[in-house]
């Protein structure tokens, strides 16, 4: 399986080998700039030009949660190991913890003087790794 994201605001799941388009997923209303599977294959979130954080649910075969809360485009997005957390990268120099539980955001990561382009937990645990335009990597404990 394979997901891309375009500039027509539209992701797309492609099966391999052969091609399939398998799902779209329509309701960015601007760039789809990145995307992570739920650790259980279950759902998928997607980070978007237009601020927001989707959260996609292949049974139900359409988004199910919008987090808004983001100044600026939205660059990154990836799921805690455990699967109730999503952690955003954003032009507007932060990055942001949610839980999906309560569907709010939890922390906000502020310290970086460009854009937050890149995030990633490290698989079971509570540290977050960021990457941003202004040359930096930064390690974050999402329980602080």
């Amino acid at each position: 399986v394979v997901v891309t994201g375009s500039d027509d605001h539209l992701w797309k799941m492609w099966a391999l080998p052969d091609g399939d388009i398998i799902m779209t997923g329509e309701g960015h209303t601007d760039l789809v700039s990145g995307c992570c599977f739920h650790p259980s294959g279950t759902q998928l979130v997607t980070s978007s030009g237009d601020t927001t954080v989707r959260i996609w649910d292949f049974s139900k075969r359409g988004c199910i949660l919008t987090l808004e809360g983001h100044a600026r485009a939205v660059w990154d997005c990836s799921w805690h190991s455990c699967g109730d957390f999503v952690a955003s990268a954003s032009m507007d120099k932060t990055s942001k913890i949610w839980d999906i539980n309560s569907e709010r955001c939890r922390y906000t990561m502020r310290g970086h003087k460009d854009s937050v382009n890149s995030v990633e937990f490290l698989p079971f645990s509570n540290t977050v790794l960021t990457s941003s335009a202004d040359k930096t990597l930064s390690l974050w404990d999402a329980r602080t």
